[in-house]
C-alpha cells in the first residue's frame, strides 16, 4: 500500500445562493486563452457544496474541496470562508 494519496481538488468561488439547509451554490470562474485566436475567455460553473455549520452567506468568497458524493448533486465540501461579503 502506498502512503501517497492523491490530493483532493480545491476551487475558490463566490457564494450565489445559501437558501438551502447546510448547502451553498458556489460560482467559480476560469480564464483561458483561445487556441487559434489568442483571445482570453471566461467560463463560469456552479457547484453545490456542503456547509455543515451554515457559516457562508451570499457574496462570500469560499474555498471548496472535492469529496465523496453527499447527495444527488453535492460532491464538494466548503473548507473555509476566505473573505466575507460587505
Amino acid at each position: 500500500m502506498s502512503e501517497n494519496k492523491a490530493s483532493k481538488k480545491t476551487k475558490t468561488g463566490i457564494v450565489v445562493s445559501d437558501k438551502m439547509d447546510k448547502s451553498i451554490v458556489v460560482l467559480t470562474e476560469r480564464k483561458f486563452k483561445h487556441k487559434l485566436y489568442g483571445k482570453f475567455l471566461r467560463r463560469n460553473k456552479k457547484y453545490l457544496a456542503h456547509d455543515p455549520s451554515d457559516e457562508a452567506n451570499m457574496g462570500d468568497r469560499v474555498l471548496i474541496e472535492e469529496c465523496r458524493p453527499l447527495s444527488k448533486n453535492k460532491r464538494w465540501r466548503m473548507l473555509k470562508v476566505i473573505e466575507k461579503a460587505l
